[in-house]
């Protein structure tokens, strides 16, 4: 496991992170401990999480995840990097949601007490905010830097507009500063190679990269599209809603069938070989990968020692080059 810089920091994270919204769901509590067992004796040393989190997000269970991370974590809090974050509805009351200074500064003492620990390493804003002055965001994160409760803060879901414009403000106020963004980003969607990717190496910014497998779609085991297996990231409430508007298409399909026959030809799983590819994008610093059973993570985590070759990479390239054009939805 090779350990990598975050950003401009001093951080040192593991390459690969581990991603936790399965827990507490998809997973009960001994599930979710094998699965943690496994990446640590593999040398996983980052771990993501939300207080969210447990996939679907419900106001019943927001929690429940940050519960489970934080009571494996007894006894072994400083050997992990530990990222969580905030933004979305927690509560059924007006501000338990957002990124409004009331918001943040209530869920960071909850995530601490879940957590069991008294400090955060990454704190993130899950995604942004349009109905929060950027600078009350930003000021707010600041003073958990100051106070102690917080190491490093970041951003998930950020466009590269909306991280320069926070960016810009902590530089004008001398205030601390994002250093790391948690985008989308695998063989199926390269949308952030367009701006937010530079911006990020330009600025410094460590990228930890979520959905490396596209949420399974690129595990190559779906063959039709007829109907959607249960148990799976698919079919979970609205979050499987999210995630078939994102993955579920036959172009999507085609592609993946294309870059599994290849990576099956050479006795690679496309499980390895799409996180593999993740890894050797120029600035990335981590992909975080999830699983539901331990023995899952076994092909995660041997993309660390897979190297592509030209051919791979080739055809890596076609499968996202061949998929229909989108627009962008405004934010």
């Amino acid at each position: 496991m090779i350990i990598r810089r975050m950003g401009r920091t001093g951080l040192k994270v593991s390459e690969i992170c581990l991603g936790t919204m399965t827990f507490g769901h998809q997973c009960d509590e001994a599930t979710s401990f094998a699965i943690l067992d496994k990446a640590a004796e593999r040398g996983v040393t980052f771990i993501d999480t939300a207080d969210v989190y447990p996939v679907p997000p419900t106001v019943e269970t927001a929690g429940r995840t940050e519960e489970i991370v934080g009571k494996w974590l007894q006894g072994k809090r400083e050997r992990f990097v530990l990222a969580t974050k905030c933004r979305f509805r927690v509560g059924s009351e007006a501000n338990d949601e957002g990124l409004s200074r009331k918001h943040i500064l209530k869920s960071v003492e909850a995530s601490l007490r879940r957590l069991r620990t008294d400090h955060i390493d990454l704190y993130q804003a899950h995604s942004f905010d349009p109905e929060t002055p950027i600078e009350e965001t930003v000021r707010a994160f600041d003073d958990l830097v100051r106070s102690g409760k917080v190491l490093y803060t970041g951003v998930s879901n950020f466009a590269a507009w909306q991280l320069a414009l926070s960016i810009g403000v902590s530089e004008r106020h001398g205030l601390a500063r994002f250093d790391c963004v948690q985008p989308r980003y695998n063989l199926l969607y390269r949308e952030i190679e367009s701006e937010l990717l530079p911006l990020c190496r330009d600025q410094g910014i460590g990228v930890i990269a979520y959905n490396p497998l596209a949420g399974g779609f690129l595990s190559g085991k779906y063959q039709q599209l007829d109907t959607v297996p249960q148990g799976t990231r698919f079919n979970l409430g609205r979050t499987g809603e999210l995630y078939r508007e994102r993955y579920w298409h036959a172009a999507q399909l085609s592609a993946v069938a294309e870059l599994r026959r290849h990576f099956d030809g050479k006795n690679v799983s496309l499980v390895t070989a799409a996180i593999a590819w993740v890894l050797a994008q120029p600035g990335l610093t981590s992909a975080i990968v999830g699983a539901s059973r331990a023995e899952q993570l076994n092909s995660s985590l041997a993309a660390v020692d897979l190297k592509l070759d030209d051919r791979d990479r080739e055809l890596c390239n076609l499968a996202w080059l061949s998929l229909p054009r989108q627009a962008t939805p405004a934010r």
